[in-house]
């Protein structure tokens, strides 16, 4: 056994008042979709903007209905570029998300590793901040749906 102490990336004196340090500077936007029983293998639902610079919490979720009974259809969330700003990533937050099974308030981002990290941060390969805005996108995978259903995601960030 050893003795670890450790500071955490980032770590470091923030003020948690309103308006003092990134304690009081978190945004947020709350979006809904109907996917529909008609929807296809690689339907895509956009969700929302993001400064490509904007750390996305750990707080960030998604809820879903049961949108497929018996196939295998899944969901993926991607950061997508605006005016070309970065190569798009159809599954760069999560991916793999089984539409037959509801799900209320699971992590949007898969890996815990990548909790807080830039938006443009998980676009595989993308290494500096291109500016601008980037979206985030859900996409079928897999198969066809084969019933309807409410997708809503909840995302939280903070700017630099």
């Amino acid at each position: 056994m050893a003795v670890e102490n450790l500071t955490a990336t980032g770590a470091g004196v923030n003020d948690p008042r309103p308006t003092y340090g990134e304690g009081g500077n978190v945004k947020c936007f709350s979006r809904t979709v109907e996917i529909t029983a008609a929807a296809s293998d690689t339907s895509t639902y956009t969700l929302g903007y993001l400064p490509s610079n904007a750390k996305i919490l750990g707080e960030s979720t998604y809820s879903i209905d049961d949108c497929d009974t018996g196939s295998t259809a899944t969901l993926d969330f991607g950061i997508f570029a605006v005016d070309a700003n970065v190569t798009s990533d159809v599954d760069a937050l999560n991916d793999g998300i089984v539409l037959g099974t509801a799900a209320t308030k699971q992590p949007l981002i898969k890996n815990i590793a990548n909790y807080g990290k830039a938006a443009y941060l998980h676009v595989n390969g993308q290494t500096t901040d291109p500016g601008g805005f980037l979206q985030l996108k859900g996409t079928i995978d897999d198969a066809d749906v084969s019933a309807g259903g409410t997708l809503t995601v909840e995302v939280f960030y903070v700017l630099p």
